[in-house]
């Protein structure tokens, strides 16, 4: 759990986090539309979860 919580805290994390934060008060305040709400996060989202499986890949071939 512990360093679950310590990953969390990488840097690519916050800044994933605090993206999401930011897009969403803008979107809520209009400054920006739903639709480019959904662009940026899912562009943010994919990158993020995509180096983190990619990651993952390179883990487990180590071992082997």
């Amino acid at each position: 759990m512990k360093e679950r919580l310590l990953k969390l805290l990488c840097v690519k994390s916050i800044l994933t986090l605090m993206l999401t934060v930011v897009f969403c008060i803008l979107s809520i305040r209009g400054i920006i539309s739903g639709e480019q709400f959904l662009t940026i996060f899912t562009v943010v989202t994919s990158f993020y979860f995509g180096t983190q499986i990619e990651r993952g890949g390179k883990e487990n071939n180590d071992g082997k």
